[in-house]
């Protein structure tokens, strides 16, 4: 089967359907064109061409008679900090956007893919850090993107300044 759009909420059927998952790493959520198998074996080809997808955990990818086809993220390795303050927090948000890593936030506590290397510096730091297996839902957004995407404040703001 192709997906090529999420199915909007006013078009889902209100009847209890069985759930079948398919599974997603964290990092596949936001691929606009993948192959994938759901637990019941049917094969599902998503192409994404004109959106970014941010599947989310429990979003209805399509429906059948008796069944919902749904994304199901899986738990990953993580390191987990609970900063003690506001500076401690812009101090580990400063260092992992250093390196450009995902940054995730649940329960107070910030997640991040697991990565030796930063679990060794944030713990010579002095952070608490843990390595724990987690769900990564929540991405912490910022109004700044990555290099070459037009349309945030700081791109605006940057466009200002050389003119």
């Amino acid at each position: 089967m192709i997906i090529t759009t999420k199915i909007q909420p006013e078009v889902l059927s209100l009847e209890p359907k069985t759930e079948i998952l398919i599974d997603f790493e964290w990092f596949e959520t936001n691929k606009r064109i993948q192959h994938k198998t759901a637990r019941d074996g049917k094969s599902f080809r998503m192409k994404f061409l004109n959106e970014n997808p941010n599947l989310a955990q429990g979003e209805i990818l399509s429906q059948e008679e008796d069944k919902n086809y749904v994304v199901n993220i899986l738990p990953c390795d993580c390191l987990v900090i609970v900063p003690k303050n506001n500076f401690e927090t812009a101090s580990i948000c400063y260092e992992i956007g250093n390196k450009h890593l995902p940054l995730f936030y649940e329960d107070e506590a910030l997640l991040v893919p697991f990565e030796k290397p930063l679990f060794r510096q944030l713990s010579a730091m002095g952070f608490e850090v843990h390595e724990q297996k987690r769900v990564l839902l929540t991405p912490l957004r910022t109004s700044v993107a990555p290099h070459g995407e037009s349309g945030t404040l700081f791109s605006k703001i940057m466009n200002l300044t050389q003119k």
